[in-house]
């Protein structure tokens, strides 16, 4: 069944995604409505947009899309940058036959003006932005809505189903599970998306533009404006393309080639082709995770589609209900009980050999396996599934302590990482350490009754010499395997 926007079901879903960021009032005499697009890069499936769209037609007020991009961010570099940007220009091309006015922002310099959104604020009549509990986005909305004189609201677009739905932090896959079943239907269900009822008048328009620094998206040489931000340079952009288009044909390049034997073919890190390779795009919203769902489901795929939706839905939403809910997730504290007990009893045993930061960063260990993660990390911008465990298991112990292991993947992975501070991101790496997981038996140096991953037992389940190959310079010859 497909809603029409202003539907009771719409209705619904927002009051449970809907909140908050501050207690001013709405102004009645304000000249738009603001969508400020934050963690959402997209117009459709986009529960933030759908929420000022409506607030803007009952108020008889045309919508404003602004979107900035800054400097200042955690880890700003060229591949994220070029990434957004891109995307940006997709977004750009397409909003007017949609009926959007659409702006984006680029601040080049940390010094340049930083109050663009707080200027756009001052006019509008209300502001809605995007609920996203990592990536600095939740702190960045609370130090704005506390800035304007204007009611200012969040809305959650990332998860399936609202995130609100869940009222505690749930512990582990098996919990979630059964709930996320009872509510993925009817969170599933499309709506129709409509152009807001109020055009942009040109006047306001061209006052609004009057308030932004000139960017032509259309004409704008890319790698030339990133090379002018003021970010790290270091880590290049990756061939990954970004905008909806391309999501869409890499979503349908999997569901033809991969899904139907998505069982054997995702457990396989030489295959590059075997999983969905969606999470970039997951990440900053270009796609919906319920488009995806909903194309997974259509394709017939029968028990293949479920072992997917698990991933996708299962345990995605868990990470996302991780963070929401526990303010730790970055840290040893957002860990169980059982596994600080664990921490305990094994912090004090000697590690078998230790590495730093810049080792780990450049691949450098005397592991060939572990290095061509890393190097698939760093060109690509993305581990394969299976290698993102021993990835993470292996710097448990290779760190003098804990808390520094915990610091050096979350690094790692969001410096390098195109998908990196997502909740997906911080879930998988505390998994790791025992999050949504039970203890194991034997008992291991270091690892106690964390799961334990073994580098030589990778070497029997897949073709991990040719992994080596592929990730390795020069093709992993000059480091021959250890095992």
């Amino acid at each position: 069944m497909t809603h029409p926007l202003d539907s009771p079901f719409v209705r619904d879903q927002l009051a449970l995604r809907t909140a908050p960021a501050n207690d001013v009032r709405r102004q009645p005499d304000g000249e738009f409505v603001l969508y400020w697009m934050q963690s959402t890069h997209r117009f459709e499936e986009n529960w933030g947009l759908r929420r000022a769209m409506l607030e803007a037609d009952r108020l008889g007020k045309p919508l404003l899309v602004y979107q900035g991009l800054n400097p200042t961010y955690e880890h700003a570099n060229d591949r994220t940058h070029a990434f957004i940007i891109g995307n940006a220009r997709h977004l750009a091309a397409r909003a007017p036959s949609l009926g959007l006015t659409y702006r984006f922002n680029l601040r080049h310099r940390v010094a340049d003006d930083r109050l663009v959104v707080d200027r756009l604020a001052r006019r509008a009549a209300l502001v809605v932005t995007d609920a996203f509990p990592t990536a600095g986005v939740a702190e960045r909305t609370a130090r704005v809505a506390g800035r304007v004189p204007v009611h200012m609201e969040a809305v959650d677009s990332h998860g399936i189903v609202p995130a609100a739905a869940f009222a505690k932090e749930e512990w582990a896959a098996r919990t979630i599970r059964p709930k996320l079943r009872k509510l993925l239907d009817l969170s599933l269900e499309p709506v129709e998306d409509r152009p807001p009822r109020h055009p942009m008048p040109p006047d306001l328009l061209r006052a609004v533009d009057g308030d932004l620094p000139s960017l032509d998206l259309a004409r704008l040489d890319l790698a030339a404006e990133v090379a002018r931000c003021e970010i790290d340079h270091a880590v290049p952009p990756v061939a990954t393309v970004p905008g909806l288009e391309a999501a869409r044909a890499r979503l349908e390049a999997f569901v033809a080639e991969a899904l139907p034997r998505y069982s054997d073919r995702r457990s396989d890190p030489t295959d590059t082709r075997g999983s969905s390779q969606l999470s970039p795009y997951l990440h900053f919203g270009q796609v919906a995770a319920a488009e995806v769902a909903r194309r997974a489901l259509a394709s017939g795929a029968g028990e293949e589609v479920e072992k997917f939706l698990d991933e996708l839905v299962t345990w995605r939403e868990l990470s996302l209900n991780f963070c929401v809910r526990n303010p730790r997730f970055a840290t040893l504290e957002g860990l169980p009980a059982w596994v600080h007990a664990n921490f305990a009893q094994h912090a004090r045993d000697p590690r078998p050999v230790t590495y730093t930061l810049d080792q780990l960063e450049r691949g450098a260990t005397d592991y060939p396996l572990w290095n061509a993660a890393q190097h698939e990390l760093r060109a690509t911008g993305a581990i394969h599934n299976v290698m993102r465990m021993y990835w993470g298991k292996c710097v448990i112990a290779w760190m003098p302590t804990y808390d520094a292991a915990l610091r050096a993947l979350i690094h790692l992975n969001n410096k390098w990482g195109l998908d990196g501070r997502d909740p997906s991101s911080f879930g998988g790496i505390q998994w790791c350490f025992g999050k949504f997981d039970r203890p194991w038996a034997p008992r291991r140096p270091i690892y106690g009754s964390i799961r334990w991953m073994s580098l030589e037992r990778a070497y029997k389940k897949f073709d991990a010499k040719g992994y080596e190959a592929r990730h390795l310079p020069g093709g992993g010859a000059a480091q021959p395997s250890l095992f």
